[in-house]
């Protein structure tokens, strides 16, 4: 009997180098496995569930025609059930220029209908559509004679998304997975979405933001941390980004004692000649670890119970003296504090000595007794 030699062939991704990289890092540093390749193992809905079926998370990656490189991305096992998937993490994408447009789902509970057919997101948007090399959006549903819009599990537009063209060059699969590359060290804390879409929300979320209770106009957050620890600097950032420029409002630098000496409250407007946004930041003098040095524990308290005016000069030998008419007067929710940040150095927490350490969980403890809410950011990749 004659052998015959099998030459496996080997599978190349379309992605480019750079497309790539920027899908890792929109996943947070994971490694893509190529698992499908339409022009190669074909474009039936039987050869993409042989070889994308229990693989955990995916990414789906549509070329076509006109150039559009597009998809979706799904965290939840393709298994057949179906049934409709919940997945909170789906999202749609499309490289628009250099940079991918995000949408995200709007109805986690319909993210994707894990059947047996080709892959769909959210019975709206059909990859391999009908076992041809085809994507399909569907806008309507019939229902008798009524023609339906469907409820937008994604909020897209074909024209957008990918140019109205439906027919599809490649369409490709890849296994999501953590980059075994990177240490749990060099990994972020959290993943953190970094898109011009996302940076747009985050901020209208901000700019629309209203206080529950109505006698407070404007959210006051007290920042407290040691010296150096960039307070003022994280004010300026705030700032300058809803100024649109960059701005040095509040004096920060290096150096050896703190240079913010006064109580400044900081209302921060949107834009130059815009309105107050809904909150003001407070700073205040950097902690030191020396017992007379650095802001007073007790003018803490002084401060989150709003006493203390704007502009106030500390003085780390004397705690803040209310005067005595304006003490008769209870301070307003509205002078109050009402949250309280820790700006602490990532670089410098495991070198905080002891001393400054137990001066923190002081505060924390005081904070909590006047029932502030609080929270402690230690690290921002």
């Amino acid at each position: 009997m004659q052998k015959v030699k099998v030459r496996k062939v080997s599978i190349t991704s379309d992605l480019t180098e750079e497309k790539r990289k920027q899908l890792c890092e929109l996943l947070g540093n994971v490694e893509l496995s190529l698992l499908y390749k339409a022009s190669v193992h074909g474009y039936q809905a039987s050869a993409f569930h042989q070889r994308c079926d229990r693989q955990g998370p995916t990414l789906l990656v549509a070329y076509n025609h006109s150039g559009y490189i597009f998809g979706g991305y799904t965290s939840v096992d393709y298994a057949q059930s179906g049934q409709f998937i919940t997945d909170k993490e789906a999202f749609l994408f499309s490289f628009q220029d250099k940079i991918p447009t995000i949408i995200k789902v709007n109805s986690e509970c319909k993210a994707r209908y894990d059947d047996a057919g080709g892959p769909n997101f959210g019975q709206q948007l059909y990859f391999c559509y009908n076992n041809q090399s085809a994507v399909y959006s569907q806008e309507y549903c019939c229902k008798g004679m009524v023609r339906m819009a469907i409820n937008k599990t994604f909020s897209f537009n074909p024209a957008t998304l990918y140019g109205n063209d439906t027919q599809l060059t490649e369409c490709e699969v890849y296994k999501v997975e953590d980059d075994p590359h990177i240490s749990a060290e060099e990994k972020p804390w959290r993943k953190v979405l970094w898109t011009a879409n996302r940076r747009a929300e985050l901020l209208e979320i901000i700019r629309n933001h209203k206080p529950l209770v109505k006698s407070v106009s404007r959210v006051r957050i007290l920042m407290i941390g040691p010296v150096g620890a960039g307070k003022s600097s994280f004010f300026n950032s705030i700032n300058s980004i809803f100024t649109g420029h960059v701005t040095n409002k509040a004096m920060s630098g290096s150096a050896g004692a703190s240079l913010t000496v006064q109580f400044r409250t900081y209302p921060v407007n949107d834009g130059r000649e815009g309105k107050p946004l809904p909150f003001v930041l407070c700073d205040t003098m950097g902690l030191e670890e020396q017992s007379g040095a650095g802001l007073d524990i007790e003018d803490i308290s002084s401060i989150l119970q709003g006493h203390v005016p704007d502009r106030y000069k500390f003085n780390p030998m004397a705690p803040f003296q209310p005067d005595e008419q304006k003490s008769s007067r209870p301070a307003s929710l509205q002078e109050k504090i009402h949250c309280v940040v820790y700006v602490i150095d990532a670089t410098k927490i495991s070198l905080m000595s002891d001393k400054l350490q137990e001066k923190l969980a002081s505060i924390r403890r005081k904070v909590n007794s006047l029932g502030k809410r609080t929270y402690l950011h230690q690290s921002c990749d």
